[in-house]
């Protein structure tokens, strides 16, 4: 990961997301068998990052899974994908016993908190905190120029339905190679193991 100037701590910054909750007695199983990273593991309080990918491993979301009790998971993805995460997984439910329900939250990116749920998009410390009402400090623009210097890929910029995740990187944070069968884990396991991209996300910085 590229090293980044860091803002000073608690400085504050919004960031949009959409949110989809899933609840209930087969919630875990249900989103083990379909996202890319393993869910069993997290506890109450953990957060991953994964995939929703489609069987040709193309990325549908990019999701941070946040085990919020037990039984009951909140998905935070890109604003403009909320409503294709909510419809590809009420369409692959079937008799999994979970709701998958949208949810509304305002979500922040508080650099130096201690409180919240861990953040590593922006090369280094944060926590994104949800509906803390808490006033910005930090412009838009600021916040992506960070995140391009850490190099994360975000869906829409560098990311879409084309890029297969080990050329954006996401093999190394989003993926699981021990864990069970999900969607589109073939493929990866194939490239992961016997192949290799033609291309892969790079930092590049230029002085003018």
């Amino acid at each position: 990961m590229a090293m980044v100037a860091q803002p000073s701590e608690l400085s504050v910054a919004l960031r949009p997301r959409a949110f989809v909750r899933v609840a209930g007695p087969d919630a875990e199983d249900y989103l083990q068998r379909m996202v890319s990273n393993d869910v069993e593991v997290l506890v109450v309080g953990e957060v991953c990052d994964a995939l929703l990918l489609t069987p040709k491993a193309r990325v549908i979301a990019t999701l941070r899974v946040w085990r919020r009790g037990a039984d009951d998971f909140l998905l935070l993805t890109e604003p403009e994908l909320g409503d294709a995460v909510l419809a590809e997984l009420r369409r692959m439910r079937f008799a999994a016993k979970c709701e998958i329900e949208p949810e509304k939250h305002t979500s922040t990116i508080v650099f130096g908190a201690d409180e919240g749920i861990p953040n590593d998009e922006y090369g280094g410390p944060a926590r994104e905190v949800l509906d803390a009402g808490l006033a910005p400090t930090l412009a838009e623009g600021e916040l992506e120029r960070l995140r391009i210097e850490a190099g994360t890929p975000r869906y829409g910029h560098e990311l879409d339905g084309r890029v297969l995740p080990a050329e954006a990187g996401l093999d190394q944070t989003h993926i699981s190679f021990t864990k069970g069968c999900y969607p589109g884990q073939e493929p990866i396991a194939r490239l992961h193991y016997r192949g290799h991209v033609n291309r892969r996300l790079r930092v590049l910085e230029a002085k003018v």
